[in-house]
């Protein structure tokens, strides 16, 4: 346990936890799945199509216990006959119909809500409307959910893209604004109010997921009891990152830290520490993390 001396009084340093944080329902889920087919396929080839989910440490020990991550690009390394998890994030129908085709057994691990996002963007795709979706080019939903629409689709990754689109020539369409399930609350918000200026038939479906705003709002009102917040997750997280960038952007000392080992010095000097963490980061890890703050040893 960590003392601190102020005015000869000893006091220990508080850690307060945000009230929502760590593995999400669809994130949990996925690692269950990945599981339950290691432990049943012993001895077996079981892969992963891409990182199951966003966090090294998870993946790591998964590896341990045989799960073999392939790329989307390298289908043609998988045996035919293989087991094959699709991960968190959802795979394009085209990567899907090559499983298929490889005769593998599909574990499709993919997060329900952005099964219910990909199936939108296939019903809307049907009726000729215009697809709008906010998120981040690179990540493996985004490119899941794109590979559901057709030509009438365009990502708005931030507000100055929403900002710079132009629809003079194809106004008349129904237009459908949907997004990544993770993206930022507040920058959705704002993209919505500048397309609704430019878009005459605007249909708005905020398909960010609950579990997100929760970790979001949980966090911003952590900020205003600590002295500053640690932001637990891989570094390829994005619903992690944006965890970060909301407790800069309310004037908290932050630090994004991947395990115990990263935590700055200075952390150790504050009287209240918050702790929070992505929707991808295990409940080990927050442990490890408290603990080390605490002086104690897992």
């Amino acid at each position: 346990m960590r003392l601190f001396c102020f005015f000869g009084t000893i006091k220990t340093m508080e850690i307060i936890r945000a009230t929502v944080l760590g593995f999400c329902f669809g994130v949990r889920r996925a690692v269950e799945l990945a599981e339950k087919a290691l432990t049943e396929n012993s001895g077996k080839n079981v892969y992963s199509l891409g990182p199951l989910i966003h966090n090294e440490l998870v993946l790591n020990e998964l590896s341990s216990k045989g799960l073999l991550i392939v790329n989307e690009n390298e289908i043609e390394k998988i045996e035919n006959g293989s087991i094959v998890i699709i991960r968190a994030h959802g795979v394009e129908p085209s990567v899907e119909k090559k499983l298929v085709e490889k005769n593998c057994r599909i574990i499709n691990a993919t997060c329900p809500r952005v099964t219910a996002s990909q199936k939108m963007v296939s019903k809307y795709n049907s009726r000729k409307d215009f697809i709008i979706l906010t998120g981040d080019k690179n990540h493996g939903e985004v490119i899941s959910i794109a590979g559901y629409a057709g030509n009438n689709f365009i990502l708005v990754q931030n507000l100055e893209e929403a900002e710079n689109l132009n629809f003079t020539e194809n106004n008349d369409f129904n237009f459908i604004l949907m997004s990544q399930t993770t993206f930022c609350v507040n920058e959705f918000e704002k993209i919505k109010n500048c397309l609704e200026k430019k878009c005459k038939n605007l249909t708005v479906l905020n398909t960010i997921c609950p579990a997100t705003k929760e970790r979001q709002d949980s966090l911003i009102d952590l900020c205003s009891k600590v002295d500053g917040v640690l932001i637990i997750g891989g570094k390829n997280s994005a619903n992690t990152k944006r965890l970060y960038e909301l407790a800069q952007e309310n004037y908290t000392k932050a630090a994004f830290v991947q395990s115990a080992q990263e935590i700055p010095e200075q952390f150790y000097t504050f009287e209240k520490v918050g702790i929070t963490a992505g929707a991808s980061t295990p409940d080990q890890l927050i442990t490890e993390v408290e603990a080390t703050l605490h002086g104690e040893k897992l």
